[in-house]
């Protein structure tokens, strides 16, 4: 069950991904050839009009096939490569977005039936560093360090981040601002290879109030700003070689962590289950979406560079020399998954 449950949110987000690039083209009257759920061989396909559509072996991606995609069709109007740079940018961008929307609406059925923690201070531990350093309940923290505040998930982030060094915390006390230095406590984890964990004594924070429309929304679009921000926090550290190869997962290592989460969630109760299952979604939805539009080969980001380009030259790139880039590009992320596999299968087996 662990694994189906994995395999259906896999599918969805690829669903929902491929349904944007989908919808964007058949509106701006582009053939879809073939709209694929999975890779690899096909198991199932129906053909309705001229697109076929079907389910592959393999649980990963999933595509839509457009006429005209990687080459150059004169003869059809039909074609993705005769119609306009804003159209093909459309369609481009429609995938990612889709991803964004999604991730929004379970970001907003989450706040809706659990609430959300707000950046406001319920409770010091005594003797805590944030306590000794003079914050107090109802404070609202606005700051860490030079890094705005929009989420209680980003004030333990950035702590951890700076590794036990002092931090700047800026907070609002009845309107007025400011900025305390705090050097945090650490606390060994056992249960996690002895990692360190950093923490200034925050005990909670005040939620928001549960049954506004307004806060829901508000809370639901601030949860998923923070995991796009999160995910070039991520970049960040992986640029600067912050990051572990333990630390990096593969989809194997993401359908282990949904598996844990759901049998966890599963021995609560079904609403349990469900904002969990709901949880993970926002999640890897929101990084999808974002990690499709980087301006890498292959992806979504990569074709929007080769259209941006053309918009601006009023001429488009060469178009075999556009699929040698695309090509060289899959081929380094087909390097990159075999390396995922390979440390997924080292860390969860």
């Amino acid at each position: 069950m662990n694994i189906i449950v994995a395999i259906l949110i896999f599918g969805l987000l690829v669903l929902v991904h491929e349904l944007g690039h989908f919808l964007a083209a058949r509106k701006n009257g582009i053939l879809v050839e073939e709209f694929a759920i999975g890779m690899g061989p096909k198991l199932v396909g129906i053909k309705r009009g001229d697109t076929l559509y079907s389910i592959r072996l393999l649980p990963f991606g999933g595509y839509c096939k457009m006429l005209g995609e990687d080459e150059v069709v004169a003869d059809d109007d039909r074609a993705f490569s005769n119609k306009s740079v804003g159209a093909r940018i459309v369609v481009v961008v429609a995938g990612a977005a889709f991803n964004i929307i999604l991730a929004f609406i379970f970001a907003c059925i989450i706040v809706g039936n659990a609430g959300e923690y707000t950046t406001t201070v319920k409770g010091l531990s005594n003797n805590s560093p944030a306590y000794n350093a003079g914050l107090r309940d109802g404070d609202e923290i606005i700051k860490v360090d030079n890094h705005r505040i929009i989420s209680y998930s980003e004030i333990g982030l950035y702590i951890n981040l700076k590794k036990g060094e002092p931090i700047d915390v800026t907070y609002k006390r009845n309107g007025e601002t400011m900025i305390v230095n705090i050097t945090p406590n650490v606390e060994i984890m056992p249960e996690q290879d002895n990692r360190k964990r950093y923490f200034i004594g925050i005990k909670d924070f005040y939620t928001m109030d549960q049954g506004n429309f307004i806060q829901v929304i508000k809370y639901g679009f601030l949860k998923v700003v923070f995991w796009i921000k999160t995910v070039f926090i991520s970049l960040g550290m992986l640029i600067h070689g912050q990051v572990q190869k333990q630390d990096i997962g593969g989809p194997l290592r993401i359908m282990s962590e949904i598996s844990k989460g759901y049998s966890e969630s599963a021995k609560i109760g079904f609403r349990n289950v469900f904002l969990t299952i709901s949880s993970y979604i926002v999640l890897l939805s929101a990084n999808l979406g974002v990690m499709n539009l980087l301006p890498i080969p292959a992806l979504d980001g990569g074709r929007l560079v080769f259209l941006l380009l053309e918009a601006i030259r009023r001429k488009p790139i060469n178009r075999e020399k556009e699929a040698y880039v695309h090509f060289v590009g899959f081929v380094l992320l087909m390097i990159l998954m075999v390396f995922l596999f390979y440390n997924d299968f080292r860390n969860v087996f």
